[in-house]
């Protein structure tokens, strides 16, 4: 596998080496050990989650508070998303920053996004299946939101024509600012 930081270097892009020919191709979707040494991490993985998504749907901007914050491993395995990730570590010189990627079931790209980042997604294909890899199991009670749209994130969303598609959760998100006091990591 191939592994490059991204603008914010904590976030990676993991490129799989993916073997194809007539009949179709082959490739290791995750392996612990390759992933931990490309990726100069240790995390390991609890719990994967699978969603499925219309056209204009937008996910995000999620994140779970300690102890129970989780690191994801993302890819697309059927349809294309922009992918987002935001670093919202108050102690970070990239505190507030996000990076993107085009994640496809045709490029076969992973995006790591360690704790610490909040992450969203926006359907671009028909649909989309979306699978994550979690290093933490899901908790209710210490599952934040913040806003797709926030000003001061500024995220250059790709312009389908239309308004995203958000559930309620997401609607009611606040802004980054808003929640600096006592919902983000040190």
């Amino acid at each position: 596998m191939k592994v490059t930081p991204l603008a914010i270097p904590d976030v990676m892009l993991v490129e799989p080496h993916v073997f194809g020919d007539a009949r179709g191709y082959f490739y290791e979707s995750f392996n612990q050990r390759a992933f931990n040494e490309a990726t100069g991490t240790d995390h390991k993985f609890v719990q994967d989650n699978h969603s499925r998504s219309a056209k204009g749907v937008l996910r995000g901007l999620h994140y779970q508070l300690p102890p129970h914050a989780q690191g994801k491993l993302v890819r697309c395995v059927s349809g294309k998303v922009f992918d987002v990730a935001v670093d919202i570590r108050r102690s970070s010189p990239t505190f507030g920053r996000w990076v993107g990627a085009e994640l496809s079931a045709d490029n076969h790209h992973q995006l790591w996004v360690p704790p610490g980042f909040a992450h969203g997604f926006y359907v671009l294909s028909a649909s989309a299946d979306f699978l994550y890899k979690t290093t933490a199991y899901y908790a209710p009670t210490h599952d934040r939101c913040i806003a797709w749209n926030d000003p001061d994130i500024a995220i250059r969303w790709p312009d389908l024509g239309a308004a995203p598609s958000l559930s309620a959760k997401d609607a009611a998100a606040t802004g980054l600012v808003s929640v600096a006091a006592a919902e983000l990591f040190e």
